[in-house]
């Protein structure tokens, strides 16, 4: 396979990462928005997200009337997104 074709795909993964990474974002903060998840956009993030948070939310307890829960998915999305790169680029290092 050519290195260039690889790096694409490898730059595309990250790009769909990091878009999953914005629009967790924007659905964390939907949440302080009285009503804003009962729209169809709202409805729409809760199917993207919800499978991927529920987890979280299992695992880590409430504190109060704060679900912190969120804000640890995020850091392990990042962490995730992180990880890929690294892999990725020890893959396209080896092939060069």
């Amino acid at each position: 396979m050519d290195i260039s074709l690889l790096a694409s795909i490898f730059k595309f993964i990250l790009f769909l990462v990091q878009i999953y990474y914005y629009g967790m974002i924007v659905y964390f903060f939907m949440s302080w928005i009285p009503n804003a998840r009962e729209n169809k956009f709202g409805r729409f993030l809760q199917k993207i997200y919800e499978p991927f948070l529920e987890p979280f939310r299992k695992i880590v307890p409430p504190i109060g009337m704060i679900d912190i829960s969120s804000i640890v998915a995020i850091i392990v999305l990042v962490l995730f997104q992180r990880g890929l790169m690294s892999i990725f680029n020890m893959i396209l290092n080896y092939m060069a």
